[in-house]
């Protein structure tokens, strides 16, 4: 159980504080995580890795000469947002380029991915890798879909190495690549972990019983089996992953015997006493092994075998150097003897935001955009019950608190930027950052992805008139496509964002004012949710319970049409209804 805590709400961030004092010669803090100590050097690809806490020394733990120029931390088991991992990429860039590598989960794919699109307008190219080394969570021929966990080291390792002998960004991309096609992990846990405030364990293992194929976000194993001698748990281990091996082996080999928290390195030395055997025994030559905790699961109890397949190259990049606070090999020629960064310089590039007030025209539409949120967070916290019984018949239950929780943190943001002087694009950017961030689940990151969209069409100059405010709306819809991976007729909240967005277009086009086209898409956003109750869900957490959803709207669906109806009160009040001038449109 995880016993050392202030306010369990908070704990990521006080651990961050206290790791960042700690560890001062190696890195620095940034909003979203840590960057090294000392500016990336001119012409470095930097490598920023990440995802949520819980798994130290991953992923703040490998920041330093040799390894990573920048970790982005979520909180606990929990993908950090799109903003934080735009903010430490931003940081850590010297000039070369990102890449950003993390385990293949649907929360860090998303914001991960978003983030590389925005760092793209700014003129930063940023690549992304995943790492799908967990053999127990998907075959041979669905390998994209497996999970990352302890191979998310050799990945970053291999990435950071190459990085720092002066690869380009390209080249930065394709070992990664390579290191992650030829990495191979499996795992086991004798006890689940608890989160910290929690007074039980995620999951339980039966006494005398271990589970196989665990995930490092506190999942158990995919199956049960007797509790085995070190020998047997070894013989276990190597027989499932070299089982697996890639089709180009070859005979090198590194092997890492991965602890996840509780299982201390006495007993790992136990059962690596037989791993090394067997490893041998079938061919392989073992290079430069580790024994010990690289990717743990909070206090789980447990461990995990990963093997890298190495050809010359990628045994070069794996034995090369390296000096982070948790990690060290070899020694290094020169460590970071860059310009250091001081708290002021780095808040600043980490930030982003645009200089200076937008103008008169901007900021009165951002003010608009402000009472658009709050009347959208007073709608949902009206209805949060309601949008949690629509949820619950066949999802988790949790969309109405998540969408009070977003809502309620786009509010905060956007008021703060408005009342600096910010246009509409920072404003919902600002707004959209911060409901990913606070929300929680798949649903705040989309939301956050479309307000951002929403902004980048609207522009932080003028007034936008009907007819931007029109693709703006359509071009959130088109990055919850492209982010979301669903499409109209799935049960999700696109089924009322498409009518929406086509009934706004519609009604602009043919000279409505903003108001009145806004007032008729709201009419049919909500005819397209209560419709949605006639469909089955083919994605999400509700797919699987499909004809249990039969009857009911999605929850997705349903609240968008409260928020764009809450919007057109607003929009109502502040307009009248009235038209603009006429190369101008329907004023926002």
């Amino acid at each position: 159980m995880t016993r050392i805590f202030d306010d369990p709400a908070t704990f990521t961030e006080d651990m961050l504080a206290g790791f960042v004092d700690a560890n001062q010669r190696y890195v620095a803090p940034v909003p979203g995580g840590v960057v090294r100590a000392t500016e990336t050097p001119t012409g470095k690809v930097a490598v920023v890795v990440g995802g949520g806490s819980g798994h130290y020394p991953a992923f703040c733990g490998l920041v330093g000469p040799g390894f990573a120029d920048g970790a982005v931390v979520g909180n606990v088991f929990t993908s950090p947002s799109a903003a934080d991992a735009v903010s430490v990429g931003r940081a850590a860039d010297g000039g070369a380029g990102v890449v950003f590598s993390t385990g293949n989960y649907a929360g860090d794919v998303m914001n991960f991915n978003q983030a590389v699109a925005r760092l793209a307008e700014e003129g930063i190219d940023a690549r992304y890798v995943l790492v799908t080394d967990d053999i127990a969570s998907a075959p041979p021929n669905e390998r994209t879909k497996r999970r990352g966990i302890a191979g998310d080291f050799t990945v970053f390792k291999v990435a950071s190495a190459a990085a720092e002998a002066g690869y380009d960004l390209d080249g930065v991309q394709r070992v990664a690549e390579r290191a992650n096609d030829r990495t191979r992990s499996l795992g086991v846990a004798f006890d689940g972990c608890t989160l910290p405030g929690a007074d039980k364990p995620l999951f339980t293992v039966d006494e005398g019983k271990m589970g196989l194929g665990l995930g490092i976000h506190g999942e158990p194993g995919i199956a049960d089996y007797p509790l085995p001698s070190a020998a047997e748990l070894a013989k276990i281990l190597v027989d499932g992953v070299l089982a697996d091996a890639p089709e180009d082996a070859g005979t090198r080999v590194c092997v890492i015997l991965n602890g996840l928290g509780r299982t201390k390195y006495e007993e790992l030395f136990v059962a690596w006493r037989t791993v090394s055997r067997l490893v041998r025994e079938a061919g392989l030559d073992v290079v430069e092994p580790e024994v010990g905790e690289l990717v743990t699961s909070l206090d789980m109890a447990g461990c995990s075998l990963t093997v890298m397949w190495l050809d010359d190259e990628l045994e070069k990049l794996w034995s090369a150097p390296a000096d982070s606070p948790a990690y060290r090999k070899g020694a290094l020629i020169s460590s970071d003897a860059g310009q250091r960064r001081t708290g002021a310089d780095t808040a600043a590039v980490a930030s982003g935001l645009p200089q200076g007030p937008a103008d008169e025209g901007a900021r009165a539409a951002a003010a608009t955009i402000v009472a658009a949120l709050e009347a959208m967070a007073g709608a949902v916290a009206d209805a949060e019950e309601e949008l949690g019984r629509i949820d619950a018949v066949a999802g988790d239950g949790d969309h109405g608190r998540g969408m009070v929780r977003g809502t309620g943190a786009a509010v905060e943001a956007a008021r703060e930027v408005s009342a600096a002087g910010a246009g509409p694009a920072t404003t919902l950017t600002a707004a959209g950052d911060a409901w990913a961030a606070r929300a929680g689940g798949t649903s705040g990151v989309l939301w956050g992805a479309a307000l951002a969209a929403v902004g980048r069409a609207l522009g932080d100059a003028g007034r936008p008139d009907a007819r931007r405010v029109a693709e703006g709306v359509r071009a959130g819809y088109e990055a919850l496509v492209q982010l979301g991976g669903a499409k109209p007729g799935d049960k999700t909240m696109l089924d009322a964002w498409l009518p929406f967005s086509d009934a706004l277009t519609t009604a602009v086009g043919h000279g409505e004012s903003l108001v009145d086209a806004w007032s008729v898409a709201v009419g049919e956003a909500q005819s397209a949710a209560q419709a949605t109750a006639a469909l089955r869900p083919k994605v999400g957490r509700a797919r699987p319970l499909a004809e249990r959803s039969l009857g009911t709207p999605d929850a997705g669906a349903v609240s968008l049409g409260m928020c764009v109806a809450a919007v057109a009160r607003v929009l109502s009040e502040r307009d009248g209804g009235g038209e603009a001038a006429p190369d101008e449109g329907g004023g926002s």
